[in-house]
């Protein structure tokens, strides 16, 4: 198992539906309901979870540096932000890597 969180939707594909434990509020992720996620398209949802994982990235940094500089920022808080930076992108690359796979296997069809 690669430790992706498996749902239904596309809510499932953040990992919204089953859990709250403030990763989410922190990349701004809220919960919604399914007709509203239906409605946005693919490319907006994919724009949204980069802009976020830009978000997630943006935190871990601030939080090392607040760590080196001796800022009163704990370490096991610099790890949590890292290792929740580091879950977002692996996340996006996981879908990016779908998106491309779903692409060339449609390329490949024979009308």
């Amino acid at each position: 198992m690669n430790g992706l969180i498996v749902g239904s939707g596309a809510a499932g594909a953040f990992g919204v539906a089953g859990m709250n434990d403030g990763f989410l509020s922190d990349a701004g992720i809220m919960r919604s309901s399914a007709g509203a996620a239906a409605g946005m398209p693919f490319a907006g949802m994919l724009q949204t979870m980069i802009q976020q994982t830009s978000v997630l990235d943006q935190k871990a940094s601030q939080a090392g540096t607040g760590l080196l500089n001796g800022s009163g920022v704990e370490i096991h808080d610099a790890m949590i932000a890292t290792q929740k930076a580091d879950m977002a992108f692996e996340l996006a690359l996981q879908v990016r890597s779908k998106a491309i796979g779903a692409y060339q296997q449609m390329m490949g069809m024979q009308f």
